[in-house]
């Protein structure tokens, strides 16, 4: 009896455009759903389900050996698909074994772990339900719309510890085997089991609220003991980074670029915060030469160089007595690859080159060149720190 996980991400999303590869503590969303199945021992397959090459890039580039990528049709992405139509699609395309234990995970849920679903898979296998689903204890008291309780009697108004609650789906996961999703084409069916999860994890990611309150919580409960971020040297490309890559020229010829004042103060907050800062650039110009010395950037080179912008990183590097993975450094096109390949955290704007975005662990950015991606990539830094 294999155990498949399988995670709908659409690639449009009416709340939060594009929330599903959105950095979320410094990864994107996804990533935290797809890691809990990658460490849960129970677990032998994942799948992915998405219609967007971006998002399929981003995943691919997780390096998780359990994990593929089924690529869903536009019928089964649209906004009024159903997650049934999705996952009904995949189990019709593949054919697993009937008695195979399916478990739809979705990725606004990003607190899961793998021991919780090593848990459930070991609950729902004694044999006491069809399908099982994740809920939260809620101990709040309900009213109907004519003014009646719903679950308890306001003239004695039992106290917190005392009080049973109700069960309320925190939408993590769902089980069932592969047979009962194909006959009652629904996620749960026949006798169903409710596997209890922390009370922290009763939010969903719907809106930008949810996004603060849940990033706030996953420091808090799930991240609490994970080593606090090293990064010691900030560093941006200059062209389609910190301006939009175009090239202006004046009557005369004398060419000029257009810098964000946005990004100029995310680096003054990363130097607040005492971590170095540096640009690295293939050109040479006095326009670069002058932004920097304004923004008090600590380490400048420009002009191509042997290595590429690699070499003048290490050089970087090898002057703070820093390692290359202690380094964060956002880029958007081919020539910043070796670099992005080699640091320990990396970012490239919204409209960066398809290769860059395909880089394994990269955050992309919601914010395009010149257009404050910079300020943005220097928040998420602090932020997850």
């Amino acid at each position: 009896m294999s155990v498949i996980v399988f995670i709908p991400v659409r690639g449009g999303s009416k709340g939060i455009p594009e929330k599903n590869i959105r950095p979320f503590c410094g990864r994107p969303l996804v990533y935290w759903t797809v890691r809990a199945a990658q460490e849960a021992a129970s677990v032998d397959r994942i799948v992915v389900s998405t219609d967007s090459d971006r998002i399929a890039g981003t995943v691919s580039g997780f390096g998780f050996g359990k994990m593929s990528v089924f690529r869903r049709s536009d019928r089964t992405a649209s906004d009024t698909a159903s997650t049934e139509s999705a996952m009904l699609e995949y189990l019709q395309a593949a054919g697993p074994a009937p008695d195979d234990l399916f478990i739809l995970v979705q990725a606004t849920s990003p607190m899961l772990v793998g021991d919780q679903l090593d848990k459930a898979v070991a609950e729902y296998r004694e044999g006491r339900y069809d399908s099982m689903l994740s809920c939260v204890r809620n101990k709040r008291f309900f009213w109907s719309d004519e003014g009646t309780p719903l679950n308890y009697d306001y003239r004695h108004r039992p106290r917190r510890q005392e009080f049973a609650g109700l069960w309320m789906e925190n939408g993590a996961f769902y089980i069932s085997t592969v047979s009962g999703v194909l006959k009652s084409r629904n996620r749960l069916s026949g006798k169903i089991g409710v596997f209890e999860m922390p009370e922290y994890t009763s939010f969903e990611i719907d809106g930008p609220e949810d996004w603060i309150i849940m990033e706030n919580l996953m420091r808090r409960h799930i991240l609490k003991d994970s080593p606090k971020l090293q990064v010691r040297l900030f560093v941006s490309d200059v062209d389609g980074v910190l301006t939009d890559g175009g090239m202006y020229y004046s009557e005369k010829g004398d060419e000029s670029k257009k810098f964000n004042t946005r990004d100029g103060m995310g680096f003054q907050l990363i130097r607040e915060a005492g971590i170095k800062t540096g640009i690295i650039t293939s050109e040479s110009t006095e326009i670069v030469t002058r932004r920097a010395k304004k923004l008090k950037i600590d380490y400048l080179q420009q002009a191509e160089r042997d290595g590429g912008k690699l070499s003048a990183l290490q050089e970087m590097c090898s002057d703070m007595g820093v390692s290359l993975d202690q380094v964060a450094y956002i880029g958007d096109d081919i020539n910043c690859l070796a670099v992005l390949q080699a640091v320990g955290y990396k970012a490239c704007p919204a409209d960066a080159a398809a290769a860059v975005k395909a880089v394994d662990g990269i955050c992309v950015m919601e914010h395009k060149g010149g257009e404050g991606c910079v300020r943005e990539w220097a928040e998420h830094i602090l932020n997850i720190g």
